[in-house]
């Protein structure tokens, strides 16, 4: 037995009218006082839905220019034809156009139908609650559709909430049949998605890249300082010839790095094989007094070894042309993220600082 049409009562629509008021709140027209439906919403199972045309073109310009056109009779019912959704969709898309609002239940239930509608009818307020809506309730399993969709209807935000998703499930959401019906009837879209993917994973490297990058400048940075305080003030077992070093002597606030580097020194000290070039620790130790010297500001009272000497030898001109430029890189790079350390120091201090305040009380 074929499924017979649903009639929608008038009053329906009647409990969802608000009063209508002006900029000084005075109600010009209450539920009471509305008219009787002039128009009828012939839906794609033959139902018809009644409603008011007042209301349906000042929420719609698609919708006022389709009441506007000329009718046969001058005093038949306005009739306008919403196909291709399921009637009780078309129901809900009036009684948003009502209320000026929509609830969760129907969201969960029409939220791709309201969209489309909302988008072919040009209600702006009704798509972009839809769109929020929409984006709470993406899974693997819908994403593929609600893509094509947004495709469709120019939704930006959702579009990308789902290139995420896809992009982030990409193994989950090709074993789905969403992603087999694109294939077969949506290559362009399966492209621009493999693309975006494409993208985001370089993009992810190329930040990974700048990260690990920005570390090791500040590693660099923080060996430095350390350089200029143990051949200052003196650490915990290696220090200035003038400055007695004792074991018992607490740790400097960067201890990890400054031990590292009086190893390194020591062993720089006592080394044989750096007489002849062959000790890959010692050539690290001599970078780093390079690097020193480099990002000095006052080389004639700095303390660290060799500063000065290094700073006369980069005066006398060379042919490494190519050397120099990316030397010149790393020293910007190195003072760079000195800088950016020293501004950012003071906020660490001050959150440390409060954190001890906290756990006193």
């Amino acid at each position: 037995m074929e499924k017979s049409p649903k009639v929608y009562a008038e009053e329906d629509l009647y409990a969802l009218l608000r009063p209508v008021t002006n900029k000084k709140g005075m109600t010009l027209r209450s539920s009471i006082e509305s008219p009787l439906c002039d128009v009828r919403i012939i839906t794609s199972g033959g139902s018809t839905i009644p409603a008011h045309s007042s209301i349906l073109g000042s929420v719609s310009t698609v919708l006022e220019k389709i009441l506007d056109r000329p009718r046969k009779h001058q005093y038949a019912d306005k009739i306008v034809p919403i196909l291709g959704v399921p009637c009780d969709s078309v129901f809900a898309f009036v009684r948003c156009l009502y209320s000026s609002r929509c609830t969760e239940e129907e969201m969960n239930k029409y939220g791709i139908h309201l969209l489309a509608l909302s988008h072919v009818y040009r209600v702006p307020k009704l798509k972009q609650r839809c769109s929020k809506g929409l984006i709470k309730e993406l899974t693997i399993e819908n994403v593929i559709d609600v893509l094509q969709l947004t495709k469709l209807c120019d939704v930006p935000d959702l579009y990308v909430k789902c290139m995420k998703l896809v992009s982030e499930n990409f193994k989950a959401v090709e074993a789905t049949e969403g992603w087999k019906f694109l294939q077969v009837h949506d290559p362009s879209l399966e492209l621009e998605i493999l693309q975006f993917i494409d993208e985001a994973e370089s993009r992810q490297k190329r930040m990974s890249k700048k990260i690990e990058e920005r570390s090791l400048y500040l590693e660099l940075s923080e060996a430095m300082e350390c350089l200029e305080h143990i051949f200052t003030e003196g650490c915990t077992s290696v220090g200035p010839c003038d400055v007695e070093v004792t074991k018992n002597k607490e740790p400097c606030k960067k201890f990890c790095t400054c031990q590292g580097l009086q190893v390194l020194i020591r062993h720089f000290v006592q080394c044989k094989k750096r007489v002849n070039g062959g000790c890959s620790r010692c050539k690290r130790m001599w970078q780093l007094l390079q690097l020193h010297s480099s990002v000095c500001d006052n080389s004639d009272l700095c303390r660290v070894p060799l500063c000065r000497d290094f700073k006369l030898r980069r005066e006398v001109p060379t042919k490494k042309g190519e050397h120099d430029a990316r030397w010149k890189l790393l020293v910007k790079k190195v003072v760079a993220a000195k800088v950016m350390s020293s501004l950012s120091w003071p906020k660490r201090e001050e959150a440390t600082n409060v954190g001890t305040v906290k756990t006193r009380r």
